[in-house]
């Protein structure tokens, strides 16, 4: 949902220091305020499955990091909090704040879609062009409840859609040789 605490506001990441510490999720993108609550129970089993089976192939050829929910700052006005990327270790070492914060896209940006229209009209659109704008090389969007992934990939300057996976098809990616996964164990 987008907060409409002041309509005309323009949203930095210096507003965030004011905001409680709860279970919400505030992220800025071009300035706009978008606050999420904690997502049901298949959300996050989709997002700790596929965590886990990349996680296993990065350690099996030592490259990159697999992680939940970090903080991507990529401008004052451009703040997120992604369910899951993956970034190389060559650019883990220079893309990352003092806080310990991305100020650099990883390569691969997960997305889990919640339920409401507003929050999956911003992972399909605004999350997309935003990652498409800051050099994100692959982005999947997860729907947990039609079991499908949208796949994206940067072609020239922008992400494109790919493919559209099902319940019976295979993961792969450039990204990860050798990886495959059924889509299946994504969402069991």
């Amino acid at each position: 949902m987008v907060a409409n605490l002041n309509p005309k506001h323009h949203w930095t990441i210096a507003d965030l220091a004011f905001f409680p510490d709860n279970d919400h999720r505030y992220e800025i993108i071009a300035g706009e305020l978008y606050v999420t609550r904690a997502p049901h129970w298949k959300h996050q089993n989709a997002i700790n499955n596929l965590g886990t089976y990349l996680t296993l192939w990065a350690k099996q050829h030592q490259q990159g990091k697999v992680l939940t929910t970090p903080g991507l700052i990529f401008s004052g006005e451009d703040n997120v909090i992604p369910d899951l990327v993956w970034i190389s270790d060559e650019l883990l070492a220079t893309a990352v704040d003092e806080s310990g914060h991305f100020t650099a896209a990883p390569e691969l940006v997960v997305e889990v879609l919640s339920q409401t229209p507003r929050d999956i009209m911003r992972d399909r659109q605004v999350k997309l062009k935003l990652y498409s704008r800051v050099g994100v090389r692959d982005y999947w969007i997860i729907d947990w409840q039609q079991q499908r992934i949208e796949l994206y990939r940067r072609s020239q300057a922008h992400l494109e859609q790919v493919s559209t996976l099902f319940i019976e098809d295979q993961l792969t990616s450039p990204l990860f040789p050798d990886f495959t996964l059924a889509v299946a164990d994504i969402f069991s």
